[in-house]
């Protein structure tokens, strides 16, 4: 009676967990992996005349003999790597800062001025930027007015403006894993690491880098993905000669109304981010589990 009941008890816990998991369960499959699975589909078919198809790599092949579209594309995960790196060089500073050094109500002041400016939207954001740096702008108005520059100064439209636009818009999403992971080290450890002969960099390279670890790597893996996959930024700040490979995908699907293209450019995108995180995980030594716990 009492292995019964325990069988029966046991049999509706997993019922319930299931049910609970089931909304989670039909986001990932309806919104994640039916339109992965469709996105990979429309991509090795060929129109051959209206509603008539047939399965073909040409998309593929049109992106690797076409220049452009490769060199775009090689040249978005370069850009993409070198903004998560500038976003972790100067992330964690600030993070070590707020999570170790600051306490009471300073520490809750400087976290709340990292997250004010993501109140609003990044399209919002990233006019604010084009204000600042346009030849009309406040920068070029003030160099104008103080005498270092004899006439209107463009900053816009540069690779350098895209990676300051990048590099702000993912910052919070570095920050917040950093703080996170980095508020849990105990300060002792930082301090026996002085005592036994450690300077700054020995205690930041064997004690703190090591703990935040995890922190590092989800950090990164959350900026990457955004700054590889993001459209706005590049394309308002760098204009229409921004080259990146979202703005292929976007010309595929809405100006030439190329769905074929555009799926297999979106699945390419999706193995390079794919591929890369993977490394990442590699190198630094870490798991997927580890990394989103």
């Amino acid at each position: 009676m009492t292995t019964s009941a325990s069988t029966g008890k046991a049999g509706a816990m997993r019922f319930g967990a299931l049910l609970l998991a089931m909304p989670l369960l039909l986001w990932l499959f309806l919104l994640v992996i039916l339109p992965h699975v469709d996105l990979l589909l429309v991509s090795l078919r060929e129109r051959i005349s209206y509603g008539k198809y047939e399965f073909s790599l040409i998309n593929y092949i049109e992106f690797f003999v076409e220049p452009l579209y490769w060199n775009t594309y090689v040249r978005t995960a370069v850009m993409s790597l070198m903004a998560t790196a500038l976003t972790l060089i100067i992330g964690f500073p600030v993070s070590y800062y707020i999570a170790n050094v600051m306490r009471g109500k300073g520490k809750n002041v400087l976290f709340l001025l990292c997250l004010i400016p993501f109140w609003v939207s990044e399209l919002v954001r990233t006019f604010g930027w084009m204000i600042l740096l346009r030849e009309s702008g406040v920068i070029s108005n003030f160099l104008q007015w103080t005498g270092i520059a004899d006439g209107p100064v463009e900053m816009l439209y540069n690779d350098a403006t895209i990676m300051v636009g990048l590099v702000y818009t993912s910052m919070l999403f570095m920050v917040v894993p950093l703080v996170s992971v980095l508020d849990s080290l105990d300060d002792s450890l930082i301090e026996a690491g002085y005592d036994l002969g450690g300077n700054a960099f020995t205690v930041t390279r064997d004690i703190v880098i090591p703990h935040a670890m995890p922190g590092i790597a989800s950090g990164c893996i959350v900026v990457f993905m955004l700054t590889l996959g993001n459209y706005l930024t590049p394309n308002l700040l760098g204009g229409k000669d921004s080259l990146w490979f979202t703005e292929q995908i976007y010309t595929q699907f809405i100006t030439r109304f190329n769905w074929e293209s555009g799926s297999a450019f979106g699945f390419l995108l999706l193995v390079l981010s794919s591929l890369i995180v993977w490394i990442g995980l590699k190198l630094s030594r870490q798991t997927l589990s580890e990394t989103v716990s």
